[in-house]
This record gives C-alpha cells, structure tokens and sequence, in this order.
C-alpha cells in the first residue's frame, strides 16, 4: 500500500468558516496549506448559520462594547468558559467584523451607512453583524473569494479518518475519495481541525449529514482532551412539520425581529418562565417585559430572547403539559407585527428571505400571514477538543482545533451569534500559530506502517461477506440518544445509554457494507459509525459525571446548581487500555481584570 504522500506546513481539515480562516491566515503566512472537505466546496455547515456574528461594534446601541460581550458570554456559559478565551473573542470580533466587511461582505446597513447589528438571546444590546438571515452564506461566499487568491489547495468531497503521529507529535492524516473510495496519505507539519459537530448523533437535528463528530473523534483517537461533552444546544426553533423536514433551523433572527411563541391557547407563555435574575421588578406587568441590568442603564428585551436552554426546556414543558402544536411543536408568529410596522410583509420579506422561502417550499406555509410549527433540535455542542486559548493547540503537540469541534469559549451554553464570530477568531488564531509551529519544529516523519494498517481496518467492512448493515446501528443510536441523553436527563437513563452504546460498539466492529468501494454510501456510513460512537458516549458519560443542571444540561434528578460543579469543567481522554476517562479538571481562572469585570457588571 506504498503511496507517495500529499505535503503539505499545514493540513486544514474542514473547510467551513474556521477552516478557510486558519487556511487564508496560513497561507498570509507564507507556509503551504492543503484543506480536506468532506462535501464541496461552499456546502459548508456555516451557511446554516442564518441570525449574524456577534461583534460588539456598536453601531445600534454606543453602550456596547468587549466588556459587555465577554461578560455577556461568560454569564450565558455559567462560568465554565475559558475565560481568556471569551475575553480574546470579545476584543477581537470587531476586527474580524469589518476584516469581512474589508474583504466584499455585504452587511446590511444602518441608515448613516454603518454595518446593522440586531438582537439575539442572551445578547444585552444589539450585537449581531449580520445579513438579513443569510450571514453564514455570506461569510463562507467572502472568505472562498478572498482565499481562492491564497494559493491553497483544496481536497474536495476526501473525508478524513485517521491522523498520523511521529513521536506523539502529529504527522499528517488518511483520507479516502468518497466517490471513488481510492485512499490518500497526507503528510503535515501541524493539523488544523475545523470539522464541526456531532448532530448526527442524534435523531432530531438541525445538522446536515455532515457533522458526524469527525474532528472530535481523530483528535480523542490521537490522545487529546475532550472537555464540556455534556453540553449539547438544543436551538429552540426548529421546523416540526412536514416530517421530511423536522429538524431544520429555524434562525433566531425571527425571534430578534419581533417574533413571539405562543402555546394551542395562544398564550405567551415564556412571560410565565422569566429567571427571577432577569425580572423587572419595576413593570406594571409582566408584558412590559424584563431586562439586564448594566450598571446604571437597562434594556428591555422580549423573553423570547432569553438564552436557548432556557427557551428548549420552556417549550418542551408546554408540549408535555398538552399545550402544544398539532404536530408536537409550539407556534412562533412573526406575522403579528403587521399590528405594528405598515407594509410588514415586505418587512419581513426583506429581513427573513431564507426563512420565507423555506416555509413556502417546504411546507406551503406564508410566514407573513401564519404561524409557523417550531420545536427544540439538536443544533451545537459547546464540547470539543480542549484547546489553548492563545494559540488553539490541543493537548497532542501540532495538533490545533478552531469553531464548533474545539471547546473553551462556551462553557455550559452558547449564545446565539457566538459561533459565527468564534470561526473567524480563532480559525485566525489556529492558522497563525499552527504555520509558525511548522516553520519552528521542522519535517515529521511518515510511519507508512501504521498508514497501512489504517488503511487495512477502513477496508474490513468491505470485505465482511456476512454482517450487520450499518444503518440499523446508527439508526438505533440515534434513537438513543434522543430519548436517553436528550434536554432532559436522568441518571438511570444515561446509565442505559453509556451501556446500549457499549453493545452498538461491538455489535460496529463486524459490519459489513458489501460492493466496491465506488459510490458505496453504506462503506461511508460503517466509517462514521466510530466517530458517532465515540462521541455518543463521551456526552453521556460527562452527562452522568455532572450531577446538576447548569446551561444546556437538565437533570431532571439534580435541577438545581452544585456549587462544586460550578468550579470544574468535565475532561474526557483515551486511558492507556483504550478505554474512555472522564474526570473533573479545574475550571481555567479568571485574571484579577477579568473579576473585577464580571463584579462590576453585576
């Protein structure tokens, strides 16, 4: 199996909005860049991403700023980010803001001809770039035109299964052609990770087919840390009807332009769910709506625009309670602001495009005139690669990790808009950094042996004449997971599931996924089935370690806080059997500064 190996300082592997970035920032640096997709070129998960960045430019609202956002941030995580990493992010959004801007991103504008920042939850004031409910399209449409001049080359639709090591350093990956199944050896001074999610894990997601936890897996696979696994969002709003759509995103923007939810008797019942920290105890009612507190100002806000967690469990308890939608959903209504703006059709027309065209084709439904079906999917992990917050390197030396599959900025929940900045900052940072490593730390050597007995375990499904196809194991997982380690938790359920997980694992390992390696979609799916393992658990285990309910996990039998828990984020590591490890770790300390902030803004 002797092949000649691709070269490259730096391998990128994704090539959503984190992958491009750290690709373009390598490549500004001078050392070679090579990026594996998955799928083609522009289908990144990112053009999913509809609402906007969140930068604290602003222009809406001049009481904005990085102080603001980073204690925003931190609050929204309960204390279990990084904190310097959401103080990086906070102070350095707006550059990568008006970086996009600079390179052709056609933001919508204020009337004075400035970049248009909206609401979102969890946000104090107007704090998302965006444009209208299509930014992550435009962001990943700006970074393409502007790397496309970098000189990068790109792996389209290669997916990546195994990284190589030289002396515990990483050395480059494999890769097969999933169209073609032919196998590729990558050699590589430093890795970039940019792969994503781990949606498909479960059944209800707004995920698309990609996001199979590969990055998550490869890295657990070559000895890093995973931490923060238990953290899983459940995005509010997804479509619920028709069922071939179920899942599907429906952004938070809606929300941010005026949308209310409403339960089967019309009520506003999120008014009923207000956190006694967020009440305004001054309002004659509660319709008069709540607010933070910021120093001596405030900001009223819908509590539509309370944090996702929050919003899922919310609506999870009027369904439960018989209170919801026909088809198991809520209703979210945006067409009532015809009672306050002339002309609201176009209104929303204009500031909804994606989401009124998606409505219209996929379920005949005229969001300007009816209420839309909306129910909690599975939507980001805030778990990942544990990474340095300064320079995005995981635990294995070489080895970088950047958006959704690294963790540290999030902590126990993201806010909405986050993510998009997220990818630009520190797919920026792990670019930097990951080609200054490979100029610093010279050639890797390629162990062809241990490339060829990757190659040889990829084949085995192939080769199994008789065995278990591998759509009944994943479709089986993914039951699990959304019935056992889904918003709400119990401990004698995660048991269940880490247990189930273990049989799905050994009933994995003798697939079969007969044919020739072209166009052979069960082979692909026999691979992924590894990744979705490895994950699935590590979400359950961490899930069962944290006995409390804090951010984006709900234990049904610890619903209150632990203040220990307050204090430790959960690490998951390969042991030295191979066996999963997961443990507390310390949460990273705040700097005095930083203390002296979050006091300050209350």
């Amino acid at each position: 199996m002797e092949q000649t190996p691709y070269e490259y300082d730096v391998l990128v592997i994704g090539a959503g909005g984190a992958g491009l970035r750290a690709a373009i920032e390598v490549s500004a640096a001078g050392a070679s860049c090579g990026v594996i997709c998955k799928s083609l070129l522009g289908k990144a998960h990112t053009v999913m991403a509809e609402g906007g960045m969140a930068a604290a430019i602003g222009n809406v609202d001049e009481r904005d700023d990085w102080k603001v956002h980073v204690t925003d941030t931190l609050r929204g995580g309960q204390y279990l980010s990084n904190p310097k990493m959401a103080e990086i992010h906070a102070r350095e959004a707006p550059a990568r803001a008006l970086e996009l801007e600079a390179w052709g991103a056609l933001f919508d504008r204020t009337k004075d001809g400035r970049i248009l920042q909206r609401n979102f939850g969890g946000h104090r004031y107007p704090r998302l770039a965006h444009v209208g409910d299509r930014t992550g399209l435009e962001m990943i449409r700006t970074l393409q035109d502007h790397g496309i001049h970098h000189g990068i080359d790109f792996h389209m639709e290669y997916t990546v299964f195994r990284l190589l090591l030289d002396d515990g350093r990483v050395a480059g990956a494999l890769a097969y052609d999933r169209e073609r199944g032919r196998f590729r050896v990558y050699r590589a001074k430093a890795v970039v990770l940019a792969t994503g999610g781990i949606g498909r894990a479960f059944k209800i997601t707004s995920n698309s087919w990609e996001y199979t936890g590969d990055g998550h897996t490869l890295a657990y696979d070559a000895g890093a840390d995973l931490i923060d696994m238990e953290f899983v969002q459940f995005h509010p709003t997804g479509m619920v009807w028709p069922p071939s759509v179920r899942g599907i995103l429906v952004t938070e923007g809606v929300r941010g332009e005026g949308g209310i939810l409403l339960n089967s008797d019309g009520e506003r019942f999120l008014f009923d769910e207000i956190p006694a920290l967020y009440k305004d105890q001054t309002a004659d009612s509660a319709e008069e709506g709540w607010r933070y507190v910021v120093g001596d100002r405030d900001a009223r806000r819908p509590p539509e625009l309370l944090t996702r967690d929050h919003v899922a469990r919310c609506i999870v308890n009027q369904i439960k309670s018989g209170k919801g939608s026909p088809h198991g959903g809520v209703y979210l209504d945006i067409a009532w602001i015809k009672e306050k703006i002339s002309n609201s059709e176009d209104h929303i027309r204009k500031k909804l495009p994606s989401m009124y065209h998606q409505f219209k084709e996929l379920a005949g439904l005229d969001i300007t005139k009816e209420r839309m079906e909306v129910g909690p999917t599975t939507h980001y992990v805030m778990g990942g690669v544990r990474v340095d917050a300064e320079s995005q390197m995981s635990t294995v030396p070489g080895l970088y990790a950047a958006g959704e599959c690294a963790a540290g900025l999030h902590g126990a929940n993201r806010l909405g808009g986050n993510s998009l900045s997220d990818l630009l900052v520190f797919g920026q940072r792990a670019g930097a950094y990951a080609a200054a490593f490979a100029k610093e730390h010279g050639d890797v050597r390629l162990d062809q042996a241990s490339a060829d007995a990757g190659i040889r375990e990829a084949l085995q499904p192939l080769e199994r004449e008789r065995g278990e196809g591998p759509y009944q194991i994943q479709y089986e997982l993914q039951d699990l997971m959304q019935e056992k380690v889904g918003i709400v938790r119990v401990e004698s359920e995660l048991e269940q599931a880490v247990e189930e997980i273990d049989r799905l694992s050994e009933r994995a390992k003798a697939v079969s996924a007969p044919g020739n390696r072209e166009y052979n979609p069960g082979w692909h799916t026999a691979l992924d089935l590894h990744n979705l393992l490895v994950v699935s658990e590590a979400v359950a285990r961490a899930g069962l370690l944290r006995r409390e309910s804090r951010g984006a996990q709900f234990r049904d039998d610890y619903p209150q806080k632990e203040e220990h828990f307050g204090k430790v984020n959960i690490r998951v590591a390969r042991g030295a059997d191979k066996e999963m490890v997961v443990e507390e770790i310390p949460v990273e300390p705040m700097s005095d500064e930083l203390t002296r902030l979050v006091e300050e803004m209350g």
